[in-house]
Parts: C-alpha cells; sequence; structure tokens
C-alpha cells in the first residue's frame, strides 16, 4: 500500500494564455498545482510550448518520487501538429532530462471534455482565449472551429476584440457611446487614448483583447446595449458551432452530455442564447459544467495511460 502511494501521475492542460501543471495520486486526487506561461503550438511554436509545458512540470515534479505518467493536451495538437507529436513530445523530455515514465500527448478537447465527465461518448465546446467544439460517439470524432483566434467566433478574444471596435468608435464619434469606455479606462488604469494603444498592442496582445471580453461582459451586466449584443452575439456563434457537432454525430434526439468548458460561459447574456438555441435543436442535451478546472480531464487521462 505505501508503495502505491508513493506513486504519482502529471496532468498538463496548455492553452493560448497559461498552462497549468497538477500532481495527483494514482486515485486522481490533486496534490499541487501551478502555472506558467502560453503553451498554444499555433501561437507560439514547439520550442517555446515545449519550454512552458517543461517548466510547469518540474515546478509539481516531487523529489524522490515516482511519476509514472504524464499526459499533456494541447491546443492544436491534433490538426495541423498531429504529425509532429513525436518532436514536440521530444522537445518536452529533453528539457525534463532525467524523467523515465510515460509521456503522451493530446488534444486539449479531449481534457477538458473529460474534466467534467468520466465517460467517452458527448460534447465539449471551449471558449477561453480561443473556442472550440468537439464531440465523439463510438469511433466517430467531429470537430468543429478552433481555426485560430483570427477566427474563433464566440471566443474571448473575438468577443474583446468587438468591445475594442466598439470602444474606438465610441471615442472617435462615428458610433454610439458605450459604458465598455468608461469600465475598460477604469479597469486598466488609464487616462489617455494612446496610453490605451500601449496597452492593447503590447508584447501579449491576444490575452490583453481576450481581458475586454470580461469588461464588455460588466458592461452588458449593467445594461449597456451595445456590450449585451456583443455578449448574445458570442453565445449565437457558440451555440452555431457545438450544433453543427451535434448534428453531424446524429445526438439531436438522443440524450448525451455536453460539457462547457472556459470563461465566456460565466457570462450571463452569452449562456443564456447559447442553451436556448441548442435545447431547441437538442432538447435531450445535459449541460456540464466541471468543478474543477479543466487540468483534472488531464490528470484522468495520465491515470489511464499507465
Amino acid at each position: 500500500m505505501r508503495n502505491k502511494k508513493s506513486k504519482y501521475v502529471i496532468g498538463v492542460d496548455g492553452g493560448g494564455t497559461k498552462t497549468e501543471a497538477a500532481l495527483a495520486d494514482l486515485k486522481g486526487k490533486i496534490l499541487k498545482s501551478t502555472k506558467t506561461g502560453p503553451s498554444n503550438l499555433r501561437n507560439i511554436g514547439i520550442e517555446k510550448s515545449a519550454e512552458n509545458i517543461a517548466l510547469a512540470i518540474k515546478k509539481v515534479l516531487p523529489k524522490g518520487r515516482k511519476v509514472l505518467s504524464i499526459f499533456v493536451g494541447l491546443a492544436a495538437v491534433e490538426e495541423e501538429y498531429k504529425f509532429k507529436k513525436g518532436k514536440i513530445k521530444k522537445e518536452i523530455l529533453k528539457k525534463l532530462r532525467n524523467f523515465k515514465g510515460n509521456l503522451a500527448i493530446g488534444s486539449d478537447q479531449l481534457v477538458a471534455f473529460r474534466s467534467g465527465i468520466d465517460g467517452r461518448d458527448g460534447v465539449v465546446l471551449i471558449s477561453g482565449t480561443g473556442c472550440v467544439a468537439r464531440g465523439w460517439r463510438g469511433r466517430k470524432d467531429v470537430k468543429v472551429s478552433g481555426w485560430g483566434w483570427l477566427n474563433d467566433e464566440g471566443s474571448g478574444f473575438w468577443a474583446g476584440q468587438k468591445g475594442f471596435q466598439a470602444v474606438l468608435e465610441d471615442l472617435d464619434g462615428r458610433g454610439p457611446k458605450t459604458k465598455i469606455t468608461k469600465l475598460l479606462f477604469r479597469n486598466w488604469k488609464i487616462r489617455r487614448q494612446e496610453n490605451l494603444l500601449k496597452k492593447t498592442y503590447s508584447e501579449d496582445f491576444v490575452h490583453q483583447i481576450s481581458l475586454i471580453s470580461k469588461v464588455a461582459d460588466e458592461a452588458a451586466k449593467k445594461g449597456d446595449k451595445i456590450a449585451t449584443s456583443i455578449m448574445k452575439e458570442s453565445g449565437k456563434e457558440l451555440s452555431e458551432s457545438a450544433i453543427t457537432v451535434i448534428e453531424k454525430l446524429n445526438l439531436r434526439k438522443k440524450k448525451f452530455p455536453l460539457v462547457l468548458v472556459g470563461k465566456m460561459f460565466k457570462s450571463e447574456a452569452c449562456l443564456r442564447i447559447l442553451k436556448r438555441d441548442i435545447r431547441k435543436r437538442a432538447p435531450k442535451v445535459k449541460f456540464i459544467f466541471p468543478r474543477q478546472e479543466p487540468v483534472i480531464g488531464a490528470v484522468k487521462l495520465a491515470i489511464e495511460n499507465i
């Protein structure tokens, strides 16, 4: 029993703004977790992603204890990086040096899905910095959206960009007044328009733009029409992605779980439209909001890979 307790797994959830790693025992209990910089392959490439992943793993690695398995969930790894998994794995292991356990790499979508349920069939809809919908039914695997922050309709970046555009139109007088402007200046502690641009077009502008979605939601809660429209449109766009997956898997008349992961679902305006539209097309859907961070899904997969 003592020997079993001294063995561990590590789950890693790599995203567009951060990488989270968690150390857990073989029952899935998280003992330690940490966060490092982003590890989205599409945004920063293999080498920098591997660097942030390895750093996160090192921070939770227990000294003198055996880690049997590590599972790393990454965005875009099943798309354009599908045939580069070996290279990604090699880069991570090179930075970990003496790790002798099993290291597997898979989709962040699978990690997010498994954070909500233990089953293998169903749909996950993710909307954080970016967004994607993916579902599984038997051997069928369907993915919709997730094309990167230049497209990802309904994501935090997309909504933030809409909010930023509304602010600029307000400042110019080209568009209606919006509470987003005042709230953004106050939240970012800036007074001049020039400082707004400096803050926005910073080195981490993707993260900065995504943060504006939170400000837009705050304005929507205060009754701002422009902000409310942005958040509702986000819900509509996200629902369309999920519905497309549902229809491709022939789940419209079936009972199935839909796991919702990401900060965009904290918006009441966004979530209300999303639920309404999906229920119209798939009335037996069961919405699931994971109580724990997506990294728990990576922990589950690490345990399964022992």
